[in-house]
């Protein structure tokens, strides 16, 4: 049988961020897909190539909070003044 657990990698140990029903000592194979917190500077253009947008902006990235939920959608109304799109 196949479960789906979310977990938070934590000194060495997979902890699920919900409970888990499976008996003490179970042995599991974890196949693990990383979610959040990907690296970007490991991300590194190779010799001679233009760096892209990404790797340029990674000392930015996640460094801004608390903005409009429609941010994407209404940027040029924030930035700019012009009427909302939705």
């Amino acid at each position: 049988m196949i479960h789906s657990v979310e977990a938070i990698y934590d000194h060495g140990v997979f902890r699920p961020v919900e409970p888990v029903v499976f008996p003490e000592g179970a042995r599991v194979r974890l196949n693990v897909e990383e979610k959040y917190g990907a690296e970007p500077s490991a991300v590194k253009p190779a010799e001679g190539e233009i760096p892209t947008l990404l790797e340029r902006m990674k000392d930015f990235v996640g460094t801004v909070h608390d903005l409009p939920p429609d941010t994407s959608v209404n940027l040029d109304h924030y930035l700019y003044g012009t009427p909302k799109r939705q």
